[in-house]
């Protein structure tokens, strides 16, 4: 089985992608290890291209995986090879509160995570609120060629059902 899994930031992607992961026993990957060194000095330091298109082409070589990330336009082949897709459209409330917590949880130490500061927590809300507002529209565009498997997400409700 493969499976792709797309929203924005604090959407459920990577708990959806972990619960899934534990329901079928299959590998999940998440995109933003690809996009971003977390191997250098500094936050926000982007992954070689050609480093990254190994990467994924590496991870789609597998008989089943689960794939998740906000990323897109460097993603098409994994739309056309998964089985299914999920698109996460998280109300605002929702992606901003678990984007601070997940902020805060990290700088307590209580949660593993990237060098973040206040300036990028403050980016971040920014991006995430450009990318439901302008990157959706183009992810829905996209997905219309695979709408026979793509399945719509808006609620932490129906994740829960997914992942049982």
């Amino acid at each position: 089985m493969k499976i792709h899994i797309i929203g924005c930031s604090g959407a459920g992607k990577s708990y959806l992608a972990a619960g899934l992961a534990r329901k079928y026993n299959i590998r999940h990957y998440d995109l933003d290890e690809l996009q971003w060194d977390n191997e250098a000095d500094t936050y926000g330091v982007r992954m070689p291209l050609e480093k990254r298109a190994e990467l994924l082409a590496e991870i789609l070589d597998h008989d089943d995986w689960i794939i998740e990330g906000v990323y897109y336009a460097w993603c098409m082949q994994c739309f056309e090879d998964a089985d299914i897709i999920y698109l996460l459209d998280t109300p605002k409330r929702v992606y901003k509160y678990r984007i601070i917590r997940r902020f805060v949880k990290r700088k307590l130490g209580l949660e593993k995570g990237k060098k973040e500061t206040l300036k990028s927590l403050r980016e971040l809300l920014e991006w995430t609120d450009t990318f439901q507002n302008v990157n959706m529209a183009d992810i829905r565009k996209i997905l219309e060629k695979y709408k026979d498997k793509t399945v719509l997400i808006y609620s932490g409700r129906e994740v829960n059902t997914l992942i049982g």
